[in-house]
Formats: C-alpha cells, structure tokens, sequence
C-alpha cells in the first residue's frame, strides 16, 4: 500500500516524500483512513512506527479541505496535548514539515520560557495548537485562549497524558471543548486503568493495536548487566569507550542522578550533557542540540526525555538506572531502532532493582540476556528500605546546606551514622491498607519464569572474582570496618579508571546465605 492509496491530497504527498516517507507504517494504514472519516480512534503502536504522521497527516487535510470562510475570525481548529516540551516542538515541526505550502498555521505551546512570544503568535491566528497542559492552562485563565472552535482533539502519549500528573488538567481543559467534537489517543503501552480513563474522553470509538500492547522493536538487541550500584559508572565509562558507539542515551532514575552522572563520566574523559526537569528550556534546547549536531556523543536525560526524543541513527540507549514503572522501559528503548533500523538498549541492575527488572520481564514477555563483565554483581542483601531513606534525607540536607539554606537535620542516627527512621505509632485496630490501583496487565504471551534470587530462583553460576576494586567491609549490626591500607602504586591502570568500590558482607556470606 501506498500513501497515494490513503486518499491524501498531491500537496501533502509531495511533502511526504521530501520528508523521506516512501510506504506507510502499520498504523498509520489504519489509522489515517478512519481519522479522515471523523471516527474517534484509541491507538497503540510501537515507538518508532510514525504514530504522529498518523494523526498529522489527516488532520492537516482536514484543515486544507475545509477553510473558514472568507472574514471569518481565525480561531483554534485542532488541539494536540503533550506531555513535555521536546515532545510538543518536535509535533510542531512535524505539522510545518507536512502542512508546507497550504493554508495552515501551527502554533506551539509550553512552560519554562516567557510567554509573550507564544501569546503574539496565538493573536496572528492559529489553527493547530500544540501545548503542554500546564501553560496551555494558564493562558486560558488569562482570557488569550479560547477552546470552543476545536473539532480534533488529540492526546499524544496518552498514558502518560492519563496518569495522576496530567489527568486533572487534562479534564479542565477537556471540559472547555465543544460538545461536538473528534477525539484521538496515541501512545505505545496502554494500560488496563489508563484505557478505562481513555473511554471517558472518547465516544464509540475505534481501537488500533498493530503490535502487541507493551511489545519492544524486534531489531533491537537488548542486554543486562548485573553489577552493584556503587560500580556502575565504572561499568558505563567502559562500555562508552567501545568504539561502536556512535551515540548513545543514557536514562537516569532522579535528576540529581543525571548531574551526577555527568560528573563522573568527565573524570574518566568522556563530554556528556544531561537534560531533565530543573534544566531551563534554552538549556534543554542546547543540550538537544549539541547531541543531535554530534559535538556530545553522550546525552544523560530522565524519563522525561523517553517521550520526546526522536534522533535518527541513535545507536545506544543505556538504562542507568531500572524505571520505576514497567512500561517506560518500552519508552525508553524504543528511542534507538525508529523506522526500521536496528538498535542497542543496555540495563544495569543491582540488588535493590531486582524488583523492578520482574516486572519489566514481565511486561515485555521474555528475559533480558545477561552479559558478564569484570565489575559481576557481589552484594545480593537488598538494602534496608528505612536505611535508604535515611541516607536520602542526609543527602537532601548537604545539597540545601551547599545552597546556603537551612534543612532539619535527623534527630537521631544509627549505628552506622545514617539517620534514624522514625517510628509510627501502632494503631493494633487499624484496618490494613488495600490499594486500589488495579494490576498492571502482563504480556498473555509471556512465559512463566523463575525469580532470579530468593526461593525458587534457578542456581546461578559461580561468580568471578572481581579485577581491582576497594573492598569495604560490613560487619554485624551494620558497621563498616575501616579496609586495609592499600599498598601505594597499587591503581587500576589497565582500564584507565579509579578503584570501583567492591561490597562484602560478612554477616551474611557473599551470596547471601548465613
């Protein structure tokens, strides 16, 4: 099939093709066809498949075939929420590159700028308007936006446009729309409570799932390491240094993560950028632009990057750091191997993420291949739940401290020197807590597979000693007892790094048994 089969007009044919679009994907076969006839349309597809050509295109024509009359105030014809700025602009640019030399005016808006440029570009009249919902919102409080002339709505990345951060404004903003309207939902995970939210918004519409739900790019190899958190950036700079790394993505779990990965790759020679929340947008914008230009091979971003980045010929993504949540795995792969090429995705796990690469498993349906390096995974005792959030607490305190502000210091500390949780008071009637929050649905397709540690894990391999490496020891109740002098001279030198910091637990064996 070819887009000259979808009914698009020679205009937007020929804009295609500069484009370099020859077929078109999956879903946008689908899709294209039933947006053009008015049809409400949920759809799912992998990252990387041309889901914002989907919708553009159609909408584009719609516009093209039905102008305003001649004196008929300009007035919002289509609306497009995103949920992050790069992910907006690079929607924008798209409606520019596709609507070329017809009669139709994008506009694009979103936070951490001034907003008098968008507000003047608003007043010349626009008939697409591509926004975040926080300054989307803000302006329409302001009386410089009006909703009730919108005919499509569209919510791109719809499960994470769904989730408890965006839902409130997007149904402030929902309600300001006429009653008559189109409306279409993109994303590609869709879970079972997000689509029930979906259906709220929509009115019988059409389902389109070209791929498995949560399903990852079939030509992207994907890997896992096993090593202990205090060495992963020895791990890294490594594996950043092979010279078939032509660019790569490295996703970090906090923003204070990025810096500091950013940090320690500059130790070991390695020019990197980091971009996420706290960056302001010229920031983000140079950071983008110093990646996609190649003066940084290396771009260290948040999650908040998974849903906004579209960079031809990215070879690598690196998960740093496990995601919390299951399904911005498939995001955050899904940002190497776009439009048929092939791709690497790279995880690092310790103890504390065993958790977190389950569910990911299980999500996707299979095991990630695990690859052996010289830093192997040496501490299998996940780390104390109310310890770590202690030495989060001390740590929150020393970056308000560097800023010359003033932070409550723990009232009291453990043995070890980390602060002390507090503890609740026991309520013995107290009901127990249920959680509302339904299952995430897992892949039916997935097989049934074994824990990798605790009861019933399959028995692993004898691990090899690790290549260099500070040991610090844990003794009984938690003390760390003072490693013996090293001997001078003694340096990792072969592989040009520091000494990655090796753990021991002695209480409990080095595999873990007592």
């Amino acid at each position: 099939m070819s887009f000259e089969s979808l009914g698009l007009m020679p205009v937007i044919l020929k804009n295609v093709l500069k484009a370099g679009y020859e077929t078109p994907t999956p879903i946008q076969r689908s899709t294209i066809p039933l947006v053009m006839a008015g049809k409400d349309v949920l759809g799912c597809a992998q990252t990387g498949t041309g889901k914002t050509a989907a919708f553009a295109l159609p909408m584009i024509q719609q516009l093209a075939k039905n102008p305003l009359k001649d004196g008929a105030p300009r007035v919002i014809r289509q609306l497009i929420l995103t949920p992050t700025r790069e992910l907006a602009l690079q929607i924008y640019e798209n409606f520019v590159t596709y609507g070329k030399n017809l009669p139709v005016t994008p506009c694009v808006i979103f936070g951490g700028v001034g907003q008098q440029p968008q507000v003047d570009a608003l007043h010349k009249g626009a008939d697409i308007v591509i926004a975040c919902p926080g300054r989307l919102w803000d302006l329409m409080n302001q009386g410089y936006v009006r909703l009730d002339g919108v005919e499509t709505f569209v919510l791109d990345e719809a499960d994470r446009m769904l989730d408890m951060g965006f839902i409130h404004d997007v149904r402030r903003i929902a309600a300001k729309l006429p009653q008559k309207h189109q409306t279409l939902l993109f994303s590609a995970t869709m879970p079972a409570e997000v689509e029930k939210l979906a259906m709220d918004l929509l009115h019988n519409p059409e389902s389109v799932k070209v791929d498995p739900v949560s399903s990852t790019v079939k030509k992207i190899d994907q890997s896992l390491y096993m090593v202990d958190k205090a060495n992963k950036k020895f791990l890294l700079a490594k594996l950043l240094k092979e010279s078939d790394i032509e660019s790569a993505l490295v996703f970090s779990r906090t923003k204070h993560g990025a810096d500091r990965i950013v940090r320690e790759l500059k130790k070991e020679g390695i020019q990197s950028v980091a971009i996420h929340g706290d960056k302001s947008q010229s920031q983000r914008q140079n950071a983008l632009a110093k990646f996609k230009s190649g003066e940084s091979k290396v771009l260290i971003a948040t999650d908040i990057a998974a849903r906004g980045i579209d960079i031809a010929g990215l070879s690598h993504v690196f998960n740093y750091d496990m995601p919390m949540e299951p399904e911005a795995y498939v995001h955050r792969i899904g940002r190497t191997g776009r439009a048929g090429r092939d791709g690497t995705a790279v995880s690092f796990c310790c103890i504390d993420e065993i958790k977190q690469l389950e569910q990911v498993e299980k999500l996707i349906g299979k095991r990630l291949p695990v690859k052996q390096s010289e830093w192997p995974m040496m501490v299998t005792t996940p780390t104390d739940p109310k310890e770590k959030e202690a030495a989060r607490q001390l740590a929150k305190a020393a970056r308000l401290a560097k800023l010359g502000r003033t932070a409550e210091m723990p009232k009291k500390l453990t043995v070890s020197g980390n602060a002390a949780p507090e503890r609740k008071a026991h309520k013995s009637a107290a009901p127990a807590k249920t959680s509302a929050r339904p299952e995430k649905a897992a892949n039916p397709a997935a097989p049934e597979m074994k824990p990798r540690f605790g009861p019933g894990a399959a028995p692993s391999p004898a691990k090899p000693l690790p290549k260099g490496g500070q040991a610090i020891v844990i003794g009984k109740g938690g003390k760390v007892q003072a490693p013996a002098a090293a001997k001078p001279g003694k340096t990792s030198a072969a592989h040009g790094l520091s000494k990655p910091v090796q753990r021991v637990n002695r209480a409990r064996g080095r595999n873990g048994e007592r």
